[in-house]
């Protein structure tokens, strides 16, 4: 637990009265005489509270799993000077203080003992009239744990019982209506409580020594079991052994091994448009070639013969997967085992973007080839010499390019620090995919896509979001993804789908010969 988290105790066994003034008991003396003298008015007239803050070796309340207690020498060096008693834990309303010298605290037998003298305000009266009625009769208050000042053991009924063994520091006590605690206090020590059932119980094997352990009463410490190992059997203390053999624990393992693929999202080579609706229009300025016509003086303008937009129409569609975790799972494993699932669905996201990226690709004009020349013509007469221009083809296909030469016997693909693969044709980047994504059309047979990709695609976004939430019928939790895109073409002249078929089958031996 963080020990400079303020926690919040209730203590119902707090003894609390209140003590009336001399007027209210008939002893006082002419009530217009001495006003000026505030100072010995206070203190011989005004009203005051006393009682206990704490009460020490208690039992506290259920806090979700485990009770509580404060040990008698909780508070031993505890720095008491500065402390406040305040009503329900609200410093806009402060009843006393010990810097003051109107509150007095002290450490008895039974627990930590309070006098207050309080001012006359509207908060204070009220609180005296509430406590002499009985209407308050309960005291909290909020303190910091020291470092490793709290320890946690089972009774002989297995209940959790965390003991307060060295307090850090105190802030306030004070006066509170409803006698439970409340929801900060029972989450700071809920979070306490499941560390140390993970800490001790995450493996069956460290289930048996610890609860063994904690029953025996013995504090046997963990690291036991290290320490025996690195002095090669000569540590003996605290070891716990099973028929004179070292229980080794299990492996706790504590990362994810990712398995090695490509990572690319061919979504940041098409146009991405986050749009408004979920169906609609997206304009385009088309690449006509008309001309202007000839004028003659004083004649009308005439109208353009050409057709300056076309619309690209979208109706987005909405996908989505979703995995249940068990609790036991997200609470057992030492991995983050819902951030891990979270990146998985990342994952999913950009496969579904790359599926259908290619299927549209896949719809362009298509164009057979059997040679590296095939591929210029596409290059340079098929497409328009203005296009951003790269190269997209799967292993197989790459393969076939990185093996191909020249006269020379000099590599085809030219080395690039801007292209992903690393290399480039004709000066275009080439992308390589998987042939999972990417397949070959038939035996022998290879896919290229060559063109402007931005120009080619176009991905109208809508929305993308990942849930989370309790499944508590079934004790577990369920993440989910959710996207509404939809993947459309712009324009048919920004690129060609291409089924190579190689003359002959070029290896990377058979282009050795041939140099």
């Amino acid at each position: 637990m963080n020990n400079d988290e303020k926690e919040k105790r209730l203590n119902t066994d707090a003894n609390l009265s209140a003590q009336p003034t001399k007027e209210d008991t008939g002893n006082s003396t002419d009530s217009n005489a001495n006003k000026d003298d505030t100072t010995k008015d206070d203190q011989q007239n005004g009203k005051s509270l006393s009682g206990y803050a704490i009460t020490f070796g208690q039992p506290s309340k259920d806090l979700g799993g485990f009770t509580e207690v404060i040990d008698k020498n909780a508070f031993d060096g505890v720095d008491l000077s500065d402390v406040y008693m305040v009503s329900n834990h609200d410093f806009s309303k402060v009843l006393a203080s010990t810097k003051a010298g109107t509150l007095k605290l002290n450490v008895d037998d039974k627990g930590l003992h309070f006098e207050a003298q309080l001012p006359d305000t509207t908060t204070a009266n009220d609180t005296y009239e509430n406590v002499k009625d009985g209407n308050l009769s309960s005291m909290s208050f909020s303190f910091a744990v020291a470092d490793d000042g709290d320890t946690f053991t089972k009774d002989d009924d297995g209940n959790v019982i965390r003991t307060i063994k060295q307090v850090k520091s105190l802030f306030d006590v004070s006066v509170v209506a409803i006698p439970a605690y409340d929801d900060a206090n029972v989450q700071v020590n809920k979070r306490s409580y499941e560390e140390f059932i993970k800490s001790f119980n995450k493996k069956e094997v460290k289930k048996d020594m610890t609860e063994k352990t904690i029953l025996d009463g013995k504090n046997v410490e963990t690291r036991s079991f290290e320490d025996y190992i690195r002095s090669e059997g000569e540590q003996r203390d605290g070891l716990t052994t099973d028929s004179a053999k070292v229980v080794v624990p299990s492996e706790v393992i504590g990362d994810v091994f990712d398995l090695k693929q490509s990572k690319y999202n061919l979504a940041q080579y098409a146009t991405v448009k986050n749009v408004g609706t979920a169906v609609g229009t997206y304009p385009v300025a088309t690449n006509q070639t008309a001309t202007l016509a000839t004028k003659e003086e004083l004649a009308q303008i005439a109208d353009v013969d050409a057709e300056m937009f076309k619309g690209v129409d979208y109706k987005v569609a909405t996908r989505a997967g979703k995995i249940y975790l068990s609790n036991e799972l997200v609470e057992d494993s030492e991995v983050n085992i819902v951030q891990e699932v979270k990146a998985q669905l990342q994952k999913l996201v950009d496969n579904t973007d790359n599926v259908n990226i290619v299927n549209q690709l896949k719809t362009f004009a298509k164009v057979s080839a059997s040679s590296v020349d095939d591929l210029k013509k596409v290059y340079n007469v098929d497409l328009d010499p203005s296009l951003d221009k790269s190269v997209i083809t799967n292993q197989s296909g790459f393969n076939w390019l990185d093996t191909l030469k020249d006269e020379k016997g000099d590599y085809l693909l030219q080395p690039s620090i801007t292209a992903v693969s690393g290399k480039q044709l004709f000066g275009a980047d080439v992308i390589v995919i998987s042939d999972k994504l990417l397949p070959n059309p038939k035996t022998g047979v290879l896919p290229m896509i060559i063109g402007d990709i931005a120009q080619a695609v176009f991905v109208a976004r809508k929305n993308q979001v990942q849930v989370q939430w309790d499944q508590f019928d079934s004790y577990s939790q369920g993440l989910a993804v959710i996207i509404r895109n939809d993947y459309e073409k712009i324009d048919e002249d920004s690129a060609r789908y291409i089924e190579v078929t190689p003359a002959t089958a070029v290896t990377p031996a058979a282009a050795e010969k041939t140099a």
